[in-house]
């Protein structure tokens, strides 16, 4: 997600605060938003797959994802 689809965002925002938002531009927000929360949850992913638990004896365990996780593999 570049800087450029971010400002978007944040300008339909502004637009649909006023009320003045077209239907066209209510479609690119929910496809632009859509986009923003996949990269933002693909980076969260990656963040927490990369991620160690420091044990008290120093040992390092790498952070597992919880068994009974309610949420779909690919939500």
């Amino acid at each position: 997600m570049n800087k450029e689809k971010i400002a978007k965002i944040n300008e339909l925002y502004k637009k649909q605060k006023e009320g003045t938002l077209t239907p066209e531009e209510k479609e690119l927000q929910a496809t632009l938003r859509a986009e923003y929360i996949k990269a933002f949850r693909e980076n969260l992913k990656s963040q927490l797959d990369n991620t160690y638990i420091l044990r008290e004896d120093g040992s390092r365990e790498k952070l597992a994802q919880k068994a009974d996780s309610r949420r779909k593999e690919n939500d």
